[in-house]
């Protein structure tokens, strides 16, 4: 089977565009909060976590771009929803400008970790990295939003 990368556009919007709306959802006065569970994460860093995750599987694994990222900060990043909302806007600017190029039969070139170790790998099996990714993320995005609407605002 062959499809296209930029037929993947629709399903990478849709993701990213459900993750805004639960950030809008929850407001500047929830989107940094956590809920009181071990090493859980606010909704704005999971949404900075995936834009890291974006920058670096199709930024720079894909498209050989130079990568200049702190994972470890995604993860204590904080800021406003409109902040967030403009991050997500201009990651989907980038990804309409890296997806199309994208063959996805074609080797990635060097080996990448995908499952545990490090091998060669076809750029769709990035992709689909890359979206599994996402799409994670967005459900443990959507349960955060349950969690934290759930308790009193702090």
């Amino acid at each position: 089977m062959s499809i296209p990368a930029s037929a993947l556009l629709p399903f990478i919007h849709r993701a990213l565009d459900d993750m805004v709306r639960i950030l809008e959802t929850l407001g500047d006065e929830r989107v940094n909060q956590r809920p009181g569970l071990p090493q859980a994460n606010s909704p704005y860093s999971i949404v900075t976590h995936c834009a890291g995750v974006t920058e670096y599987w199709l930024g720079h694994v894909l498209a050989k771009r130079p990568l200049n990222r702190d994972r470890e900060a995604e993860f204590e990043a904080q800021g406003t929803v409109a902040q967030i909302r403009q991050v997500v806007r201009q990651l989907q600017q980038q990804i309409e400008v890296d997806l199309p190029p994208i063959a996805g039969d074609q080797p990635v070139g060097e080996p990448v970790d995908l499952h545990g170790d490090l091998q060669e790998h076809t750029q769709g099996e990035v992709l689909l990295h890359w979206y599994r990714e996402l799409t994670q993320h967005l459900g443990q995005l959507e349960l955060t939003r349950d969690i934290l609407l759930h308790l009193p605002e702090q």
